[in-house]
């Protein structure tokens, strides 16, 4: 039996058609992360440990995704906009947050020019997110 990790990071199938090696980097990025926020103590009440859902997106679907958002009644759910590529949902009552994340077209454009730059950008990136949820949530930056 495998116990779901608190941090996932889906990534949509045009960035990995761009880009094969992604799936990856993501896979070492996401062990990463868990480890990082487990030992900045994240996840210390074991009866309420939030569970984040990173989504990478291209444009369009992070624009698709923003308008489904943005059509959701704010009773249920709260939407946090950190950026102009970066909306996220959270579920208090499940404590669960979704997070998605553009890859802008000139962010795509500088890795096709520069692929060597793919696992320190994604670093970067999502490292930045985390520690917008961690304030946004009042946890410990990583």
């Amino acid at each position: 039996m495998t116990e779901q990790l608190p941090i996932t990071i889906n990534i949509h199938n045009e960035l990995i058609d761009k880009s094969p090696q992604i799936s990856s980097v993501i896979n070492k990025l996401e062990a990463q992360f868990n480890f990082q926020t487990l030992t900045a103590n994240w996840y210390g009440d074991e009866e309420n440990i939030l569970t984040i859902q990173l989504s990478l997106e291209i444009p369009l679907s992070f624009k698709q995704h923003q308008e489904e958002l943005d059509k959701l009644p704010l009773t249920e759910v709260s939407i946090s906009h950190f950026s102009d590529d970066v909306i996220s949902c959270f579920n208090q009552d499940e404590q669960k947050l979704l997070c998605h994340v553009a890859i802008t077209h000139s962010e795509l454009t500088l890795l096709e020019l520069k692929p060597k730059i793919l696992s320190g950008f994604l670093q970067a990136k999502l490292h930045k997110v985390l520690n917008l949820i961690a304030e946004q949530q009042s946890l410990p930056c990583i």
